[in-house]
């Protein structure tokens, strides 16, 4: 059981890093795409890349955890634990928001962004409202 807790721990903690880094990107693409000053915009650059880069371990590190809890309760448990296939479509869909965000900064690198801050807003809400049905999930086990 300790060896659970621990994954479980390291688990939540990777997630939160990672959270909080795809909480703040499309922030930082808010007032990038409302920018008119180039000294602003290149700071924005940076700013984006850093810590899109920064994070993205984050993302690994919280998958492997959450893959080395499913083996370590065993495949019974898998086959079982109906909402965690709902959390996995969610984890699945969360990989490819962030590999998204690569695509945008892409864009922002080399000034090819056409969307607006509102975009971005929304976009922003995203992961938000992810992040509830995940916990939802996750300690609540609807199903």
């Amino acid at each position: 059981m300790t060896t659970i807790l621990w994954l479980k721990a390291f688990h939540v903690i990777f997630m939160v890093a990672w959270f909080a880094g795809i909480f703040y990107l499309p922030r930082l693409f808010v007032n990038h795409a409302e920018s008119n000053n180039p000294d602003v915009i290149e700071q924005l650059k940076g700013m984006e890349r850093r810590l899109l880069l920064f994070v993205t371990p984050f993302a690994f590190l919280t998958l492997a955890f959450g893959l080395a809890l499913i083996f370590q309760y065993g495949r019974e448990w898998f086959v079982a634990a109906k909402w965690l296939h709902y959390k996995l479509t969610l984890v699945i869909i969360l990989f490819a928001y962030h590999g998204y965000c690569f695509k945008l900064l892409n864009d922002f690198k080399h000034d090819r962004n056409t969307r607006s801050g509102r975009y971005y807003r929304v976009f922003n809400e995203v992961p938000v409202l992810m992040l509830f049905a995940v916990i939802i999930l996750a300690y609540v086990k609807p199903m």
